[in-house]
């Protein structure tokens, strides 16, 4: 199926039933919404700040014929409960430790965008084994101090209950006509996101790119780091230095895209998605 009918079903944020696919949200236990389909090893995918499951659409349906995929709403996103206010970055990879012990995954391919990518690096240094790949799309790292001063302030505003819709959207697009349908999209999406659990999750993310950045060295899984060459704030260069930094890491980077590159370019995200899952460890 082409992605303008994902982008077209997405649209209907409301519904029960996944993009198409047969599959429906499931809660666990603790309160983690998630749609599941395909066979085969888990994959598991965690998108960013003020998106939904929904986002993964495209990666769902190319990869749930070879993989057992599994897309979660973050807490306070979609349909999952919030993490209390003040949650930090660990509490959020606290809360994916719990989400895998409810779903009995012991061995995982865990792929994250943006905040998502923050969390699925912090599992990474922690989980030890239970992580047998990772992926970060559009993932930050050690940002510069004008770049930190600026997150940091957008996270006051919306911790004062001051959401700018326009500005990330701005961010993460640009100016390009080509990307129209998906602009619409997620800009449903951030309007519609839970206010508290956004302001939760955008303060973690601001606070959150150094919690674990010196500890890649640690990661001897096959970790992927991919971005949009002109993606103001999820740098080609951050990509870069944590591929370098990792065992067995290798950076990606989509010309003439930004930060949701998995939206605007799928059919290159998945190619090379599908390439990062049949690593076993090498150096690439």
């Amino acid at each position: 199926m082409t992605f303008l009918y994902w982008t077209v079903t997405m649209l209907q944020s409301e519904r029960t039933e996944f993009a198409g696919l047969g599959a429906r949200r499931e809660r666990t236990a603790h309160g983690a919404a998630y749609v599941e389909t395909g066979h085969g090893e888990p994959l598991v995918l965690i998108h960013g700040v003020g998106m939904r499951l929904e986002a993964w659409a495209p990666q769902v349906a190319a990869l749930s014929d070879r993989w057992r995929v599994i897309a979660v709403d973050m807490p306070g996103h979609g349909k999952s409960d919030r993490l209390d206010p003040g949650a930090r970055l660990e509490d959020f990879v606290a809360w994916l430790r719990v989400f895998f012990d409810d779903l009995k995954l012991d061995r995982v391919s865990l792929a994250g965008h943006s905040m998502g990518a923050l969390i699925a690096g912090g599992a990474a240094v922690t989980f030890g084994a239970c992580i047998r790949r990772v992926a970060l799309l559009n993932g930050v790292y050690l940002r510069d101090a004008d770049a930190k001063a600026a997150v940091v302030a957008r996270a006051e505003m919306i911790g004062k209950g001051a959401v700018d819709v326009d500005g990330p959207l701005k961010r993460w697009f640009g100016d390009s006509s080509e990307t129209a349908s998906v602009y619409e999209l997620t800009r449903g999406w951030l309007q519609a996101v839970d206010p508290e659990g956004y302001a939760t999750a955008y303060s973690a993310f601001a606070n959150g790119d150094a919690i674990y950045a010196a500890r890649w060295s640690e990661v001897g899984c096959p970790a992927l780091f991919l971005t949009g060459s002109e993606d103001p704030n999820s740098t080609p260069e951050m990509a870069r230095a944590m591929a370098a930094a990792a065992l067995c890491g290798w950076a990606r980077i989509i010309e003439g895209h930004r930060h949701m590159v998995n939206l605007t370019a799928p059919d290159a995200v998945n190619a090379i998605l599908e390439d990062w899952l049949s690593k076993e460890g090498e150096k690439s």
